[in-house]
């Protein structure tokens, strides 16, 4: 069985497009590859670092990337999980599938609630992985 290829899209690159694939690749990687791309990638954030390794999930290693990196290459599926990706981005071309499955930016929070907000944000994603993809063996 090959694995599906999930392309999230976010419009930074820095948080939640950067959590769904370190989550997806870290508990379903043996069914998923996870990959993630932003309109105007701007650099991992260092919060979205922090609470994955709460985790147990390293995304240390992780880099923004543009969507145009991606461009040649096919997906399953596309997901947009802000409302500016969606907007900017409704289709994508290599995608067999596109969803948009919105979360609030956790980026625009500032110390000393920053940590939690971050946190609300991971919890809501994973979960959300875990309902989208977790299901069934492949998540259809």
């Amino acid at each position: 069985m090959s694995r599906k290829n999930i392309l999230f899209i976010c419009q930074h690159n820095s948080a939640r497009s950067q959590i769904a694939e370190g989550y997806l690749n870290a508990r379903y990687g043996q069914e998923y590859v996870g990959r993630s791309a932003g309109m105007e990638p701007t650099g991992v954030n260092p919060y979205a670092i922090k609470v994955m390794s709460e985790i147990g999930i390293d995304i240390s290693h992780h880099r923004s990337k543009g969507i145009s990196e991606f461009s040649s290459q096919e997906f399953d599926l596309a997901v947009t999980v802000c409302d500016q990706a969606r907007e900017a981005c409704p289709f994508f071309p290599g995608a067999r599938s596109v969803e948009h499955q919105g979360f609030d930016d956790p980026s625009s929070s500032q110390p000393p609630d920053a940590i939690d907000v971050f946190r609300r944000s991971r919890d809501e994603i994973t979960q959300w992985i875990d309902e989208r993809f977790g299901n069934t063996p492949s998540g259809d």
